[in-house]
């Protein structure tokens, strides 16, 4: 699970001065795959097996066909806007107001979602360290570390970050070492070993296949971030699309060999001694304990790392749409004087985490996450069809339409397979939001939202 960043940052948190435009093509990708991070498909890994009768490689290859399309429409629209960089602000302004609260509303799901599975899986992977404590314990210590930490106004440098995303990236290449070992100890293997990660016709079927894809997707969660890098980017018409696109692409590529790899150690057939710290077990069957504890506290690192993160900028959106009026502005607009954050924010988010970390497993979670995402890309992506297509942004605008219109499809066939129950309470949030909106406007007779953008948006 990628780090989420901030989106739609006020001047109030973001300074006032303008930009240097020094962040090339190749800083563009570093920072990307910094916030996706190279472990990305590990937590979700055991779920997806699970879920898609043991084909995570392909699951992980179609999400990615969803969000390359994507990828390109949210590398056009950080031209139009950019330091806004929010799919809220994209569909409100290029749309509608109502749908781009809508938009808003399924994105702070989306976001408060993040903070609150990395609380479920840290409780589980610090379990796995110390199993005496037992994971109720764990789930408030991690919610309330979040919290405190980002009260605190507490953040890691991007230079720790790209340290940590080295050392990740080290952690990887150990294990595919490890498992290299660990195939060529096997007795020998038929030709259809090496394909069944991507084809098992003893298990196949379309229907996993699909949800397993819808759930994959989390993989690539936080791609979008390169877009709110538009005023330090060199070029940025031609770099902001290209590195999101390429983060995309070797994102996929890297996660898709993690995947293959577990598959060749750990046959679909066998069941995870806890589904949610899968890949744990694989490091550990691959290349014995300190594999699995090397690869567990990497993971545990990483996923503190996201939940603070995805914590604060959960905090963010929601201050972003109570400054802009689409929630009670008293509450989600207020900014702690000290630390120049939205603390009451932080708070909120941080019972949301700690209530669902004991309400909900993780993979329910991920899934209710990509609904909101899912409906956020699809907006995106028919906000870029109408700017450059039906309003001829693009001195090709027909040639401009087929990537957003291949990327609402996609997202949407991905949408529609995830599991009912994930449906259900996906939808229940999503009425909520339209129930509010209806009361605050009167039936929807009133202004709904302003889409203020700060004064420094360029």
């Amino acid at each position: 699970m990628g780090t989420e960043p901030p989106t739609n940052v006020p001047a109030s948190l973001g300074g006032t001065h303008h930009l240097r435009r020094h962040l090339t093509l190749w800083h563009l990708i570093v920072y990307g795959l910094v916030v996706i991070q190279p472990t990305a498909p590990m937590p979700v890994y055991g779920v997806v097996s699970e879920t898609a009768h043991g084909h995570v490689v392909t699951t992980v290859l179609i999400a990615m066909v969803a969000m390359l399309f994507t990828a390109v429409s949210y590398g056009r629209m950080a031209r139009l806007y950019p330091s806004a960089g929010s799919a809220y602000t994209y569909v409100g302004r290029e749309l509608h107001p109502a749908l781009g609260y809508v938009t808003g509303w399924s994105m702070a799901m989306d976001y408060m979602l993040n903070p609150l599975i990395c609380t479920i899986w840290c409780s589980k992977a610090a379990g796995n360290l110390a199993p005496q404590i037992p994971y109720a314990a764990w789930a408030v210590f991690f919610a309330v570390l979040f919290s405190a930490l980002n009260l605190r106004g507490v953040r890691t440098s991007a230079r720790i970050n790209e340290i940590l995303a080295g050392a990740m990236t080290l952690v990887v290449l150990v294990l595919f070492w490890s498992v290299i070992r660990y195939v060529r100890a096997l007795p020998p293997q038929g030709p259809d070993f090496f394909t069944r990660p991507f084809y098992d016709p003893a298990v196949f079927s379309a229907r996993a296949l699909f949800t397993g894809s819808s759930i994959a997707a989390l993989t690539y969660i936080g791609f979008d971030g390169i877009s709110t890098l538009s005023e330090e980017a060199e070029n940025p018409r031609r770099n902001i699309l290209l590195a999101t696109v390429l983060t995309c692409l070797i994102t996929g590529v890297l996660a898709s060999l993690e995947v293959y790899a577990a598959q060749l150690v750990w046959p679909a057939a066998q069941k995870f001694p806890d589904v949610d710290t899968a890949y744990v077990y694989v490091a550990g069957r691959a290349g014995g304990a300190w594999m699995f504890h090397l690869v567990n506290a990497t993971l545990l690192v990483a996923t503190i790392g996201s939940g603070m993160a995805s914590q604060l900028g959960a905090a963010r959106l929601l201050y972003g749409m109570g400054r802009d009026d689409a929630l009670p502005k008293r509450f989600f607009g207020a900014i702690d004087a000290r630390h120049g954050i939205p603390a009451n924010n932080v708070l909120f988010v941080g019972g949301v985490s700690l209530a669902g970390a004991f309400a909900m497993s993780y993979q329910l979670g991920a899934e209710m996450l990509n609904f909101g995402a899912f409906l956020a890309f699809m907006g995106v992506n028919a906000a870029a069809f109408t700017r450059y297509t039906l309003r001829g942004e693009s001195e090709h605008p027909w040639r401009a339409a087929f990537p957003p219109l291949a990327g609402v499809v996609v997202c949407l066939f991905l949408w529609l397979n995830l599991r009912w129950q994930a449906m259900v309470a996906g939808s229940i949030w999503m009425l909520a939001g339209v129930a509010y909106g209806a009361w605050k406007t009167r039936g929807f007779r009133a202004e709904l939202v302003r889409f203020e953008i700060p004064t420094d948006a360029g």
